[in-house]
Order: C-alpha cells, then sequence, then structure tokens
C-alpha cells in the first residue's frame, strides 16, 4: 500500500508545532479531545486516550516510540485503538512526524507508511489526516482549533 505523506508549512516556531504534537494540552485540540500518553523512550508505549467509544478513556491510537528528537522527529508504530477492531489486535503501521525550521516558519511532514496489505483503516486514514493537519496549522497560528462539526 502506498505510504500517506504531507508537507504543511505553518506559521509558528518549531518549539510551538512540538507543543502541539506531543503535549497533553495541545493534542487535546486537534485529535478531538484525545491526549498523548508517552514517557517518549525509544521503546515505550504511546497511546492517544480521550472520549469515545470504550467511554472518556478510550485508546484511539497506541503504539511504540521509535525514535523520539524533541522539536524535529516522533516515529512511532501505530495500531488502531481496540474498540475499533472487535478487540483484536489491528494490523501494524508507521507514523513519522519531521520538524524543519524554514525562516519564520516549520515545515512538519507526515509520513503514515509501512501499512500491511488489506489494512481496512487506509482509506480511513487518508482522509483524516488532512483534517487532523489542518487544525494543527489553525491552532498553532491562531490559537483555536477548527470545528469539523459531524465530521470530526
Amino acid at each position: 500500500m502506498k505510504e500517506l505523506k504531507y508537507e504543511f508549512y505553518i506559521a509558528g516556531t518549531p518549539e510551538r508545532v512540538w507543543d502541539t504534537l506531543t503535549s497533553p494540552e495541545g493534542t487535546k485540540q486537534v485529535f478531538h479531545g484525545s491526549v498523548i500518553k508517552s514517557t517518549f523512550q525509544v521503546g515505550d508505549a504511546l497511546e492517544y486516550v480521550g472520549p469515545g467509544a470504550d467511554g472518556d478513556e478510550t485508546i484511539h491510537v497506541y503504539g511504540t516510540v521509535l525514535e523520539y528528537e524533541p522539536k524535529r522527529v516522533l516515529r512511532f508504530t501505530h495500531y488502531v485503538g481496540k474498540s475499533y477492531t472487535s478487540g483484536e489486535q489491528g494490523k501494524e503501521s508507521r507514523i513519522s512526524y519531521l520538524l524543519e525550521p524554514i525562516d519564520a516558519c516549520t515545515k512538519l511532514t507526515l509520513i503514515h507508511d509501512q501499512w500491511k496489505e488489506g489494512d481496512p483503516h487506509y482509506e480511513n486514514s487518508g482522509k483524516a489526516w488532512w483534517m487532523i493537519l489542518s487544525n494543527i496549522k489553525t491552532v498553532v497560528e491562531t490559537g483555536k482549533k477548527l470545528d469539523f462539526g459531524d465530521m470530526g
């Protein structure tokens, strides 16, 4: 399956973009109320937890930290939470956030790759990343999240 790759230019510092991607306050704004939970040590768990099918502590996405370099790289394995896969472990893929300062802005590259053939979450991920990345850009630049209504 083809990798999903997106490049966004954001009017904000790498520190501000990084904070939006990795802090509970930032992720809550851009991931529909979910917070990121991790020590960010390579090999340790990473989870996006928030309101959902299993209540306020629904695990939407989880995986293992593969690389962590503050304000530059966050890479982790990606599994969809068990409430979305009938309680079974889904297929593994990989997510990479790459930040690069470009003058007064930050280039954010997201790569979602290493998809397993037949992963039922591939198509939906391709659509969802546009909303998430647009939301990250808006939060960093304005301090306000986008309202997607029933789409989000």
